[in-house]
């Protein structure tokens, strides 16, 4: 049997970063994202030989090992592991050999919720190999605790959320892990507009997130001012692009997603870089009237909002940087597993 599953990655329009604890737990974050359709993926086989088989296809590492409850967690092929790992503790997975194999639309650390709709995505694939009766929320902050609690990997909570949901979605978080998610009713003309006229671009560069979120993280632990600041705006951020979509108020994204990108700068340094900045000046002076760094910055996929048809010329401008245009859509679907044969 196969058991397979996916999950879409995601676009962070507003918020950023003020789900990731101890901000969250001591003033309550709110994120505005939205599912594209991009996706991780995950495939359990069942074979005849009493062998525990994981693989990344697109990263073309393989790993094998005699059947055993638990696998070792050494820096290889963890979120694989780790899910298995934590899957055979809670729940018990019968004594047969199976192959689980992965793979992802968009590289790691590039900002667009690889790792944690990756891990969505494999416990998608063990729901459904052994009927868990887990439902949405479940399994979304089953996926938070695999990450950030067994495999102590820094980062926030909204991409396990929207890789579990799917659609747009508004997002607030608080202290005791409570999630609320607020899927957003926008008229289905708002957001053709809003897909044709955002730009997402490949920086060509990857990036550690966890070292800005640790920095990020130290911040708000020593009470630092301007970095409390920005977060406490990006915050009333969420709640101006939240407005701007269900209102049809599409003139003012560019300029609600400049304001972000400032106080962005502001939480921790390496958000931004030389490069970053010369593509963003780059876009703005092609006709891109705001944008963003796409999930913890410092490289990975931006964002750019082209009114008009300022898009073709944003899109010009930027290939001069070496990097690439990545054609998406939203997606409303969010974690989706089936059985074949």
């Amino acid at each position: 049997m196969l058991y397979r599953s996916k999950a879409p990655l995601r676009i962070g329009l507003a918020g950023g970063g003020t789900d990731v604890s101890p901000y969250c737990d001591e003033f309550g974050g709110a994120i505005l994202n939205a599912a594209i359709t991009l996706y991780a993926y995950a495939n359990i086989e069942t074979i005849a030989e009493e062998k525990i088989i994981i693989e990344a296809k697109d990263r073309g590492e393989t790993e094998s090992f005699d059947w055993n409850t638990q696998l070792p967690i050494n820096g290889h092929l963890d979120l694989l592991k780790g899910v298995y790992n934590r899957i055979q503790k809670d729940y018990g997975i019968p004594k047969q050999g199976l192959k689980l194999s992965t793979f992802v639309d968009a590289p790691a650390g590039s900002g667009l919720g690889t790792s944690s709709t990756l891990v969505v995505a494999i416990i998608g694939a063990f729901v459904e190999m052994l009927k868990l009766p887990l439902g949405d929320y479940d399994i979304a902050h089953y996926a938070y605790e695999i990450e950030r609690q067994d495999l102590k990997l820094a980062g926030g909570r909204q991409d396990q959320y929207a890789a579990t949901f799917g659609g747009v979605n508004f997002m607030e978080f608080y202290s005791d892990d409570k999630v609320i998610v607020n899927p957003l009713r926008i008229r289905q003309e708002y957001l053709h507009e809003l897909e044709n006229n955002l730009v997402l671009f490949f920086t060509a560069t990857s990036r550690e997130s966890a070292t800005i979120i640790k920095e990020q993280q130290k911040n708000v632990s020593q009470k630092n001012s301007e970095s409390l600041d920005a977060m406490h705006q990006l915050k009333e951020q969420s709640k101006m692009m939240k407005e701007a979509l269900l209102k049809g108020k599409l003139n003012s994204i560019g300029e609600i997603l400049d304001y972000g990108f400032e106080q962005k700068r502001k939480m921790a340094a390496n958000i931004s870089n030389s490069l970053i900045e010369d593509i963003y000046t780059a876009a703005k002076k092609a006709g891109a009237t705001g944008g963003k760094i796409s999930g913890a910055g410092g490289g990975g996929f931006m964002i750019f909002y082209c009114p008009q048809n300022t898009r073709y010329s944003v899109i010009e401008a930027l290939e001069q940087f070496g990097g690439s245009v990545k054609k998406y859509r939203f997606s409303n679907e969010g974690l989706t597993s089936w059985t074949t044969i």
